[in-house]
């Protein structure tokens, strides 16, 4: 028996998730996951930090648009607040000064609690860099750690509370458009709406060949990530997340150990994504290259994929030749940060409603992420 929502929503990730929330309040929502549990794959992996700096400039924009929801979410969102302070700290090794240079341009241009760090100063923040290597930073004083779970959940269970159906263990195997009605064929049952949401990650483009769109050329790419613990005796929770400037690798403090990743964008394909034992060794020697620490064994490896299309922007709007297909997609690795914003906004072009306040305020540009630039 085929069961009806006004829209469905393939993928209970934080796009998915996002979406659905603002969506639910108005309408008949069901959202399908293909997994056992919401967040799986890249959203349960993700080692989440708001920087309002960090991506291209329309997913800049959906950030600086989440920030108000992040900071003051609405009542009975969740229980505790979803940012901790963090701050992000790129530093520059000698040679790097010009790219410090324009990291610093690109950060003032998001936010005025900036701070430029001399080699002092910067070993000061974070007394593991290597004396002598180390030329200074630029430290953004808000960037700060997102609770993952927090926010997906209060998402989820927002929308459940408007009236919006999750169905676990729902991949799908089939959709067909006729009549004005999408049907969605799954392993749990088949469901209609006149609208289909693809919010399915790294699987979009193989949704999208399903219901015979044109894909955008997706692309998931591993990003590799570990724990290790710190130094016998040092403090280590008040630092920043801290990186070089070349991105070769990163480390975040992590509830009393510290997170390593060698900032990898490896193209693969969709699946269940595991580290590769390489990755881990090239973060280990460029975190031992320019710090003091050493690692000898890490404690936890994982990865997750991050999917982005070939400009790095999302792709969010309505497909160019299907009727009532949308694309929630190509998050990259801003897709936390960005979800209030973007939810926000995908909901209100489904809903036909004016863009969002809040969105419109960023000077954000709806071309510039339509799946349109890609199928022409």
């Amino acid at each position: 028996m085929n069961q009806t929502a006004d829209f469905i929503v393939i993928g209970a990730g934080i796009g998915g998730a996002s979406v659905a929330y603002w969506l639910a309040q108005q309408a008949r929502v069901v959202v399908l996951e293909g997994e056992t549990q919401p967040g799986y794959h890249s959203t349960g992996r993700s080692a989440a930090l708001f920087m309002e700096s960090y991506g291209p400039p329309q997913v800049r924009a959906l950030t600086r648009a989440s920030l108000d929801f992040f900071r003051q979410p609405p009542e009975g969102f969740g229980d505790h607040a979803l940012l901790s302070p963090r701050g992000a700290f790129v530093f520059a090794a000698h040679g790097q000064e010009a790219a410090l240079d324009e990291h610093e341009a690109l950060v003032r241009q998001t936010t005025s609690r900036v701070e430029r760090l001399d080699a002092r100063a910067a070993l000061d923040l974070v007394p593991v860099l290597r004396p002598g290597e180390v030329v200074g930073g630029v430290l953004e004083k808000d960037a700060a750690d997102i609770d993952v779970d927090a926010l997906l959940q209060g998402f989820l269970r927002g929308a459940r509370r408007h009236g919006a159906l999750t169905v676990n263990d729902a991949a799908v195997t089939g959709l067909r458009h006729a009549d004005g009605v999408w049907t969605v064929a799954t392993a749990s049952g088949s469901w209609q709406a006149p609208v289909v949401v693809n919010a399915a990650g790294a699987w979009a483009d193989e949704v999208a060949r399903l219901a015979g769109a044109d894909p955008v050329g997706l692309v998931p790419k591993r990003r590799s990530a570990f724990i290790f613990a710190p130094p016998d005796g040092l403090a280590t929770a008040h630092w920043p997340l801290f990186l070089d400037v070349h991105e070769s690798f990163y480390i975040k403090p992590d509830a009393g150990t510290l997170l390593g990743s060698p900032c990898n964008a490896d193209a693969t394909f969709p699946h269940d994504v595991q580290a590769e034992e390489l990755d881990i060794a090239i973060a280990i020697d460029n975190i031992e290259r320019l710090t003091t620490l050493r690692i000898r064994r890490p404690t936890h490896v994982w990865a997750g994929l991050r999917s982005f299309v070939a400009d790095g922007e999302l792709v969010g709007g309505f497909d160019a030749k299907l009727p009532g297909f949308f694309w929630a997609a190509a998050q990259g690795g801003y897709g936390i940060q960005s979800a209030p914003g973007a939810g926000r906004y995908y909901a209100s072009v489904l809903l036909g409603e004016p863009v969002p306040a809040a969105v419109a305020a960023t000077g954000f540009d709806p071309a510039c992420i339509s799946p349109q630039r890609f199928q022409r």
